[in-house]
C-alpha cells in the first residue's frame, strides 16, 4: 500500500495488510476529514479513478469527490453518528475531469487521538449488473413463482441503464406479467403526468389504457400490451390514446415487446411516443385536401354555369328595343354596372328581368367572374339555407357529400336572387348577414366564410306591400333597394315589339331548320294590340308556334281568342275615349277572365303539362302569383268540377 503518514499504522500491520488491499478489487482510501487530506489508497483506487502511477494523497479529501461537498460532509457525519455507513450517491474522480458513480462503504475509527475514515469505493452500474444477475438466477432456479422478485430485476435492470433511458425521447415503461408498472423513464412521466413513484406498482392498464379516445371503456382483455406477453408477439398499434394524470388523453403509437425466460412470459416492455404533431399535420393535410376537393367542385360547378349561360344566351336576346323604357334602363345600367351597389329589379314576369341582371354583371368589374343565378321561387323551403351557404356532410339526413353553397359559388362575381319575394321569412335575417357582413357559415358548420359577392335581385312582387303585410322584413327590403330599377310590361314598350318579333323569328327559325319568315305588318298591328299578360316570353313562345305551324312559306300567328276580344274597339258608355287602347282596370279585368278561362278549362290544374301555366305559355310560378294577385282560387274550379260531375254507379237508386 502506497503510504504517506507511517505513524498511522504500525509498520508491521502495514506490510501484512498492503497486499490484501491492493488485490481487492474495491478502491480504498484511508481519509483524514478534519485536516481534508488522503492518508492511503491501494491499487484498486487507481484502477477506479484511471489516474495509474498518479499519489493520490497529493488530493485534498473533497477532490476525490468533486463538486460533492454537501453530499460527502452528510455521508461523513453518518459514518461518525453510526461508525459505518453506505451511499451510492456519490461520484468518484477520474481522470479528464470524468466521474464514476460509486457505491462508497465508510467506517470511521479512532487512531491517536485524531477520527479517521475508511472509504471502500465500488463501481455502482458493475454492482447493480452483478445483482441483477443473481436475482435473476435465483428466479429461474424457483420456476418464476416469485412474481417481486421479477419486480425487482425490472427495477435493478432500470438503475443500470438510466442513463441510456433517461436520455431517449420515447417513453419507455415495464409492466410483469400481473400487467403493474415496474419502471416509467423520464419522458414516459412527462407525457403521462404521473411520477415513477406514484405509478409504480399500479396496474398499468387502468390507469393510462383504461378508456378509447372517444371515452367508451376499453377492456384489458382486448389491449394489445396485454396481448403481447400472453400470445409472446410483439404487437405494434398506431391509433390508440394514452390517458394522463390530468384526465386529458393523447395520441400514441407504441410497441409492446414481451419478456420471455425460462419458456414464461414474465411481462412486456412498451415503448411509446406521442403522435399528436403527426395527427395534426395529418389532419391539415386532409383539410387541405377537402379545401382542394372544394374548390375542384367549385370551378366544376362554375363552368357548368358558364355553360348554362352560354345556352341561355343562346335563347334570350339581349336588351333589344328603342322605346323610352329600354334607353331609361340602358342609361341605369351604364350608371350601376361599374359599381358594387345592390340592384332590385321589378317587374312582371316575362319582361326580362334576368337579361338587365346579366347586363349590369357584364359592365362591372366583376364580369370575368361568374353570374350566379338562383331562382328563390323553386327551392323547396326546408332547403333554402342549404342551397344559398351550403353544408358539411353529415349536416342532415341525406347530407352525404359536402356541397359548396351559391353565394360561395359566386364569390368575386355576381349573385342573382330572382323571385327574392319568395324566400321564407325566418331565412331572411341569414340573406341580411351575409348582405351586410359578407360573412357565412355552412350548415352544420362552425366555421365562418368571408365572400365578396354582389347582389343582383328580381321580382314580381310589390315589395313594399310584402313589407307591410310583415311577409317580407323592412331592414332587408331596404338593403336590396340600393338602385331600383324597374323593367317595364310589353304592353307598356309596343314600340319595341317589331324589333323583338324579327329577333324571335331569326332565332326559331335557325332552330327549325327553316327558312326565315316575312312578318307582315297587319300581324305587327295585330301584336301591339295584345296586351301581353306573358310579357316578352309570351311573344318569344307565340313566334315559336308560329313558325311551327307555318305551311307553305306562310306565317300563321295564332293570338288567344281572349286577344281578338280584347283588341276589338269597345263599344258603348263605357268605352274608353281612344278606340283599341284599354284602361289598367280593363286590362286587369281582361287578365283575370282570360286566367279564370283557363282554370275552367284545366279542371283548377295549374302545373304541368295539362295545366293552365302552359296553356297560358307562362311558368307555374308566375302564373301562381297572379292567381294571389287577382284574388282567384284555383281550388274553386275543382269543386265546381266535382259537382257537376255525374254521379257514380254505387250512388244510383
Amino acid at each position: 500500500m502506497e503510504t504517506r503518514d507511517a505513524h498511522v499504522l504500525q509498520p508491521t500491520a502495514a506490510r501484512l495488510w498492503e497486499p490484501a488491499l491492493d488485490s481487492a478489487e474495491a478502491g480504498c482510501f484511508l481519509v483524514d476529514p478534519a485536516a481534508n487530506r488522503v492518508l492511503h489508497f491501494n491499487q484498486g483506487a487507481l484502477r477506479l479513478t484511471g489516474l495509474a502511477g498518479y499519489d493520490l494523497s497529493r488530493l485534498p479529501a473533497a477532490g476525490l469527490f468533486p463538486g460533492q461537498l454537501a453530499e460527502l460532509t452528510n455521508f461523513t457525519r453518518e459514518c461518525e453518528e453510526h461508525e459505518r455507513a453506505w451511499t451510492s450517491r456519490l461520484e468518484l474522480v477520474r481522470t479528464h475531469g470524468e466521474t464514476l458513480p460509486v457505491e462508497v462503504f465508510g467506517s470511521s475509527f479512532e487512531r491517536q487521538g485524531r477520527s479517521l475514515l475508511l472509504l471502500m469505493c465500488e463501481d455502482a452500474k458493475r454492482n447493480r449488473v452483478r445483482r441483477a444477475k443473481v436475482d435473476i438466477d435465483a428466479f429461474n432456479r424457483n420456476g418464476g413463482a416469485d412474481g417481486n422478485r421479477f419486480d425487482f430485476v425490472f427495477r435493478e435492470l432500470e438503475r443500470g441503464n438510466q442513463l441510456i433511458l433517461q436520455a431517449v425521447g420515447e417513453g419507455i415503461y415495464g409492466v410483469d406479467a400481473r400487467g403493474a408498472f415496474t419502471f416509467l423513464n423520464a419522458a414516459a412521466e412527462r407525457m403521462l403526468g404521473f411520477t415513477a413513484a406514484e405509478a409504480l406498482g399500479r396496474n398499468g392498464h387502468s390507469l393510462i389504457h383504461h378508456s378509447l379516445e372517444n371515452g367508451d371503456p376499453y377492456p384489458h382483455k382486448a389491449c394489445p400490451i396485454y396481448a403481447a406477453f400472453k400470445d409472446r408477439t410483439i404487437r405494434r398499434v398506431d391509433n390508440e390514446v394514452f390517458w394522463r394524470k390530468d384526465g386529458s388523453c393523447f395520441p400514441v403509437e407504441y410497441t409492446s415487446t414481451p419478456i420471455i425466460a425460462q419458456g414464461r412470459a414474465l411481462g412486456a416492455v412498451v415503448v411509446f411516443r406521442d403522435v399528436s404533431a403527426q395527427r395534426r399535420a395529418r389532419e391539415e393535410l386532409e383539410q387541405a385536401l377537402a379545401e382542394v376537393r372544394s374548390l375542384q367542385h367549385r370551378l366544376e360547378l362554375e363552368n357548368a354555369y358558364l355553360q348554362d349561360e352560354l345556352l341561355e344566351g343562346a335563347s334570350h336576346p339581349e336588351i333589344v328595343g328603342t322605346s323610352d323604357a329600354v334607353r331609361r334602363i340602358l342609361r341605369q345600367i351604364e350608371l350601376v354596372g361599374p359599381t358594387d351597389a345592390t340592384v332590385l329589379i321589378t317587374g312582371e314576369s316575362g319582361t326580362g328581368k334576368e337579361l338587365i341582371a346579366r347586363a349590369i354583371h357584364h359592365a362591372s368589374e366583376r364580369r370575368h367572374r361568374p353570374l350566379i343565378r338562383v331562382n328563390c321561387a323553386a327551392i323547396p323551403r326546408e332547403l333554402f339555407e342549404s342551397e344559398f351557404f351550403g353544408h358539411v356532410r353529415g349536416a342532415f339526413t341525406g347530407a352525404v357529400a359536402e356541397r359548396v353553397g351559391r353565394f360561395e359559388l359566386a364569390d368575386g362575381g355576381t349573385i342573382f336572387l330572382d323571385e327574392v319575394g319568395e324566400i321564407p321569412l325566418e331565412l331572411q335575417g341569414k340573406l341580411l348577414r351575409i348582405l351586410q357582413e359578407q360573412q357565412f357559415e355552412r350548415v352544420g358548420e362552425t366555421r365562418t366564410r368571408d365572400v365578396d359577392v354582389r347582389v343582383i335581385a328580381a321580382t314580381n312582387r310589390n315589395l313594399r306591400d310584402e313589407v307591410e303585410a310583415r311577409r317580407f322584413r323592412e331592414d332587408l327590403y331596404f338593403r336590396l333597394n340600393v338602385f331600383p330599377i324597374v323593367s317595364p310590361p310589353l304592353r307598356e314598350r309596343v314600340d319595341d315589339i317589331a324589333q323583338l318579333a324579327a329577333r324571335f323569328m331569326r332565332r326559331a327559325c335557325a332552330r327549325a331548320h327553316r327558312a326565315e319568315l316575312p312578318i307582315r305588318l297587319s300581324e305587327v298591328e295585330r301584336m301591339k294590340r295584345y296586351p301581353w299578360p306573358g310579357n316578352i316570353r309570351e311573344l318569344e313562345n307565340v313566334i315559336e308556334r308560329a313558325v311551327i305551324t307555318s305551311v307553305d312559306g306562310k306565317l300563321r300567328l295564332d293570338l288567344p281568342t281572349e286577344a281578338r276580344a280584347l283588341a276589338a274597339p269597345p263599344s258603348g258608355p263605357a268605352a274608353p275615349a281612344a278606340a283599341g287602347v284599354l284602361t289598367a282596370s280593363q286590362q286587369r279585368d281582361a287578365e283575370r277572365e282570360n286566367i279564370v278561362r283557363a282554370l275552367r278549362q284545366c279542371r283548377g290544374r295549374v302545373a304541368g303539362a295539362n295545366g293552365a301555366a302552359a296553356l297560358l305559355g307562362m311558368p307555374p310560378t308566375t302564373l301562381y302569383s297572379r292567381i294571389t294577385r287577382l284574388g282567384i282560387d284555383a281550388r274553386s274550379f275543382r269543386r265546381e268540377d266535382e259537382t257537376q260531375s255525374p254521379p257514380s254507379a254505387s250512388t244510383q237508386p
